[in-house]
């Protein structure tokens, strides 16, 4: 059976404390002067009303302590800088160092969102041009960027839609939402005040064409789709699923979380879609996960701009940039300001650095390491839908179930052989699904190391399940109860 290697020795604090567990009455990390006024409390400083009455305590520790204990916990940590991140849905791809550089540029990063737009031209240049690569990349019309994440540019999608139904004198009463769309993609429906319908795939993973004729009816205000779909799966008649809604007199909504599998190569308003958005920060490699920052713009075809959030960057004859405001039926403001600049400008920054060809070749090398993967897996763990995946890939447990052995155990388990586990269990509609997304960041060098892995996890549980399924072994904790983590979360310390 093979094993993991073991390290020659543990780390030197395999079991790091707490910072207030170091904590001595008396210690202390600084000298400072003695105060030349004399000390005064919170109450009455702030009164108290404003001030606590039962003050936090501060943990007492040297400045060393505090240097090695912060330190040390940094080695923990694991990331896109540090190795393959192969969280399926979520594209967490490399952010170049030069992202950081430019949306930190003074006048960038500095700027009040308060100051006039005679004295911030810049940002609001950067935002125009980037509104302008949207609708080129999509084909769209019309762009916001305010919508601070994926989900609220769903919102605000479906909100504009809600808008045009009512203008038309016809709101209907519901959007179909296939079983295999993005997870969010039910919330933002209810939300927007909509009910959901539930379209079933064919076999192969795909809208069913009958399936979606006999529930386009009139009381249907369009249909939201993911493309690919969660399975990783491009909707090859969605042209036709497109013509059929829009003959129904319904819109066509299209999630565009994995447009890390289309960029460059095919615009959604040529197929159809109305309206769509972008999560730049997977697509366009700005920093992503904890929750935060992101950033949803919303792109939509013309039957729809005049509904987009409210105040849009407009260029004037002159060349000068503005916000306008008069927009009568705009669903208004979905977030203050014009959205999380600072991810606006990284998104700027990763398509002015690869241009054109630059974001063909990243989505045609996403494709292509995301079929590898399944290829180089497909015999040792089940491949339910065996069709050309896009940019990710979905394969299952269902023959390691047969042995006791499911996603979560296996994810677990290739933590240690050094790698962050893939999505688990999702998405839905393949039970125990195992579900990978290289991006175009991993070198075929580490995907080979990655792949070997999880071959060599496979081999585990057919030998030695009970091995596999108390995994994993190479943390600094073993395996955690989730579910009483989840549900009785010890977030603050106390003595």
């Amino acid at each position: 059976m093979k094993e993991h290697p073991r390290h020659a020795r543990p780390h030197i604090t395999r079991d790091e404390n707490l910072i207030f567990e170091r904590s001595s009455p008396g210690k202390c990390g600084v000298d400072l002067p003695a105060p030349e006024v004399p000390a005064a409390s919170a109450a009455e400083l702030l009164g108290e009303d404003l001030s606590r009455q039962e003050i936090p305590g501060f943990p007492e520790v040297s400045e060393l302590e505090v240097i090695r204990h912060f330190t040390r916990l940094s080695t923990w940590n694991y990331g896109v800088d540090t190795g393959l991140y192969p969280l399926g849905s979520c594209t967490m791809k490399y952010n170049p160092r030069i992202n950081e550089v430019v949306a930190g540029l003074e006048g960038l990063a500095t700027d009040h969102p308060y100051a006039p737009a005679e004295l911030t031209q810049g940002c609001l240049k950067v935002l125009y041009d980037t509104t302008r690569c949207m609708a080129e990349i999509t084909g769209m019309d019309a762009v916001s960027l305010q919508p601070s994440a994926g989900a609220q540019g769903e919102l605000s999608g479906i909100l504009m839609i809600h808008a045009c139904m009512a203008d038309r004198g016809n709101p209907r009463k519901y959007v179909l939402i296939p079983d295999s769309a993005h997870g969010t993609n039910p919330a933002s429906v209810t939300t927007s005040g909509y009910q959901v319908k539930n379209l079933k795939s064919d076999a192969h993973g795909c809208v069913d064409l009958g399936e979606l004729e006999l529930a386009m009816t009139e009381d249907v205000a369009g249909l939201m789709l993911t493309i690919p779909n969660t399975l990783g799966i491009f909707e090859v008649h969605i042209r036709e699923i497109c013509e059929l809604v829009h003959r129904k007199g319904g819109l066509v909504y299209m999630d565009g979380a994995n447009m890390n599998a289309l960029v460059g190569v095919a615009r959604p308003a040529d197929f159809g879609a109305d309206v769509m958005h972008l999560n730049v920060h997977k697509t366009f490699s700005t920093p992503h996960g904890g929750g935060g920052p992101g950033a949803g713009p919303v792109a939509v075809r013309k039957v729809l701009e005049p509904y987009l959030p409210s105040p849009m960057v407009v260029k004037s004859p002159d060349g000068t940039y503005s916000l306008d405001y008069d927009r009568p039926k705009s669903i208004g403001r979905v977030r203050a300001f014009y959205g999380n600049f600072g991810v606006v400008v990284r998104t700027l920054a990763f398509i002015a650095a690869n241009g054109g060809e630059g974001l063909r070749q990243s989505t045609q090398d996403a494709v292509l390491n995301a079929n590898y993967v399944m290829r180089k897996l497909q015999d040792l763990y089940e491949l339910p839908y065996n069709e050309p995946c896009m940019h990710e890939c979905v394969l299952s447990d269902h023959r390691q179930a047969a042995r006791g052995v499911h996603t979560m155990d296996i994810a677990k388990r290739l933590i240690d052989y050094g790698f962050h586990p893939y999505t688990t269990a999702f998405p839905l509609i393949v039970p125990g699904a195992v579900m990978i997304e290289p991006t175009e960041s991993a070198s075929k060098e580490e995907l080979d190391e990655f792949i070997e892995a999880m071959r060599a996890v496979a081999e585990e549980v057919e030998e030695n399940p009970e091995f596999v399924l108390k995994a994993p072994y190479t943390t600094r904790v073993s395996r955690l109860d989730e579910a009483t983590a989840a549900r009785k979360p010890i977030l603050r310390w106390k003595e």
